[in-house]
Order: structure tokens, then sequence, then C-alpha cells
């Protein structure tokens, strides 16, 4: 059998789709300058789906930081690994302010976050240790996990009972093969918006052996008195053994670093392959990094501003009686009942009727039945932005839940 011919008969539970959806609900081009409202299909709209959380995206000291540092360096230097050839003083420096930031000894830069993540789980782990982690990880950490060639225990989203049951688990077969237990949640969960549970994990280290790994992509910059992450906001950052995060939220860009104590981060340079064999972060890239982070550490309106519109927004949607699950993030899902065709409508009718550009997330993302509006508020977002929002939700929950949707030729067509 031609192993692409699978691929030509089963699209997976996305991909089938693809025919009514790519252009619009998957793959859609936003255009115009980053910031609440851009172009889509040549239409002005209110987006909601960027994780530009502070606004850094189209910040003025960044374009012109970002513009200088192009000038200066071009996209190439530096050429070669870090390993090899590609190694700066810069590099070094956004790596010292990265880590003091989160308080940690050391950090090190990664190129992306989701090669850097699986990068860093591969370099720790062997056949004899287990890993538990909870279900609700983003895709990075199960890929990661799935080429993990030892055990794993996964335990029911942010279920501490069950989480204890399975380090009891992970300490007893760690007895028999000699090996450690690593731990792996999120600081903030990004399609529910609830932060793990780092502060009941962290203490059960005085009865359990392991070491805890936290991704930290949406709480970096959002979360805690200075930004630095969802472990700050619980006052257990300290006990963080790796923090990780991704530069693509709160920082507006492209990279990663992972930061811990001074002796794991000199083992992690040694032997992450995806950095050992990758390219060096472009300068254009890492001198961007140090006025990004400048501007989280020294600009605190940046954060009030988001949360000033996050408390706006979510306290408006619950008041007119929306769900939005148990988000204590900036991170707001708004969750309905439908099925995928009626998703789709409901959707298409806030782009074309009411100008609302926001992510739908279906099944098999979520379970069958649910709809979950993502919305991502941001710093430049503003409150005329959030009550002209919540209007537009209040009529399409309307129609929702009289089954106008599912009357729809476009709901009919998704076989649903």
């Amino acid at each position: 059998m031609d192993i692409f011919e699978k691929l030509n008969t089963n699209l997976g539970p996305l991909g089938k789709h693809s025919e009514l959806s790519e252009g619009y609900f998957m793959f859609p081009k936003l255009e115009g300058e980053i910031a609440p409202r851009m172009k889509f299909k040549g239409k002005e709209v209110l987006t909601w789906s960027l994780n530009n959380y502070l606004g850094l995206g189209n910040h003025p000291e960044i374009r012109k930081a970002d513009e200088t540092a192009a000038a200066r360096w071009g996209a190439a230097y530096p050429m070669g690994a870090r390993m090899m050839s590609g190694n700066t003083d810069l590099h070094e420096q956004l790596e010292s302010e990265l880590a003091d930031f989160v308080g940690k000894e050391k950090a090190y830069l990664l190129n992306y976050g989701y090669q850097g993540i699986m990068s860093v789980i591969d370099a720790l782990i062997d056949r004899k240790d287990v890993v538990v982690y909870d279900s609700e990880c983003h895709a990075c950490i199960i890929d990661a996990l799935r080429m993990h060639i030892g055990k794993r225990f996964v335990f029911p989203h942010n279920d501490i009972i069950s989480f204890e049951k399975q380090l009891q688990r992970a300490t007893k077969l760690t007895n028999e093969t000699g090996g450690g237990i690593l731990v792996i949640t999120e600081g903030v969960f990004g399609m529910t918006g609830d932060m793990g549970r780092l502060a009941d994990i962290v203490a059960l280290k005085s009865d359990y052996e392991f070491r805890l790994l936290v991704d930290d992509a949406h709480g970096f910059g959002t979360m805690g008195e200075t930004g630095a992450g969802a472990g700050e906001a619980q006052g257990c950052q300290d006990k963080i053994d790796l923090y990780f995060s991704t530069f693509a939220k709160s920082m507006a860009s492209i990279g990663a670093f992972i930061a811990g104590d001074t002796k794991v981060i000199h083992y992690l340079k040694y032997n992450m392959r995806s950095q050992i064999f990758a390219k060096s972060l472009p300068m254009l890239l890492v001198e961007g990094g140090l006025k990004r982070l400048e501007l989280l550490r020294y600009r605190p309106e940046l954060k009030a501003n988001l949360w000033k519109v996050v408390n706006a927004l979510q306290n408006g949607l619950k008041d007119k009686g929306f769900s939005i699950g148990n988000t204590n993030s900036p991170v707001t899902p708004v969750v309905l009942n439908g099925t995928v065709g009626e998703a789709a409508t409901l959707s298409k009718d806030l782009r074309e009727h009411y100008n609302i550009f926001c992510s739908v997330v279906i099944y098999p993302v979520v379970p069958k039945g649910m709809i979950i509006l993502r919305l991502i508020p941001t710093a430049v977002h503003t409150l005329e932005d959030v009550a002209e929002t919540i209007s537009a939700f209040e009529a399409v929950k309307e129609k929702l839940s009289s089954g106008y949707y599912k009357k729809s030729a476009l709901a009919m067509s998704f076989g649903e």
C-alpha cells in the first residue's frame, strides 16, 4: 500500500472540513496593522484572536527597536548553532535578564516554544523515569510524551487527589526502576484560562520526591504582581524547578526560554538536540527580546490596562448569563452548546453581521456538543470594544438557543 493513499482517504477530524472551512474558519487571513481592529475579507473586524496580551505587537517603541535591530544585524546574524559559532553577548544578556525576571539562577534561549519544550522534556528523561502530567497539557507536551519510551501517568485536569494517586504509582515504579519523577503542568491553560494548581502541587514535595516543570506561556507577563507568571501569582515561584515560556504571547515575538538551577540549565545547554543542531536565534529577535522584556519589567501600566479590559469583559459576560468556565487569567472562553455546523454558522454570523472576529473551538479539541468562543483581551482593547462584543454575543446566543443556526445551509453542509 502506498503510504500516501491513506492521507487521501482520511484527512483527520479537522481536515475533513477543509473544503468548507479553509481560508475562512481555518487558516483565515487577517490583514493590516496588528491591532484590535483589522481587516478580514476586506472588511474591518474587531478581533479577539491575537495573543498580543500587552499590546507589544505594534507598540511604537517595539517597532523602533525591531527596525533598528534589523538595520544593524539583518536577519542572518549570527550564523551557525549557539554551540558552534552562533553565540553572542546579547544572547547571554537576554538569558540573564530573563532568569532574573522569573526568579531563577539561569535561563537558556530556545528558538521556538513548541519545539523547545519538546526538546527540554526529551533531554531530561530516559526509560527509567516516569512523567506525571495534567490531562489538559498543551499539544507540544503531549507530543513530547509520545516519544518518551518510559512510563507516563496522567491525572484529570487540576484534580489534586488524582494527582497524588498518580504520584504514588510513579513512586512505586521508580523505586523499582531507579528512575526519577517529572511532573508537568501549565501555569495558565490556554484553552480554559484557569491556572494550574501549582501551590497544591509543590505542597506535596514534602511527601514525594519529584521535580516540577511548568509551561507558563500564557502566564508570563500577565500573571503575578510583577508579571513573572502563575508561580508568582500563587506564591510558589521558587518551588518550580523548571520554568518555561514562549515569546509568542506577551512578548509578541518568536522564541522561548527555559529557566532553573544553574546545573540543570548547564546540562540542557549541552544535551538539547533541537538547539545543538539548529541555527542560533537571530540577533534581530534577541535584541527585540531585550526591548520587550524591558517594557514588561518597567511599564506596569501595560499589565494594568490588560486587566482593566479583562475584568470588564469577564464580569460583563457573567452579568449577561454567559459561562466562562473557571478562568482566572486573561484567557476568556465563552462556553456554549451546539454542533460543529452551528458553531460554523454562529462564527460566520459574528464576522459578517456583527464584525466580531474570534476563535471558535470545536470537537475534537472540546467534547462533542460543546462550542467555545475563545477571546483574548489585550492592553490595547477598549471598554467600548468590550461593550460592542458583549452586545453581539447576546444576539448570537439568542439565535443559537432558538435553533436558528441549525436551519442554515452551512450547518447542514457540515453533516452535523
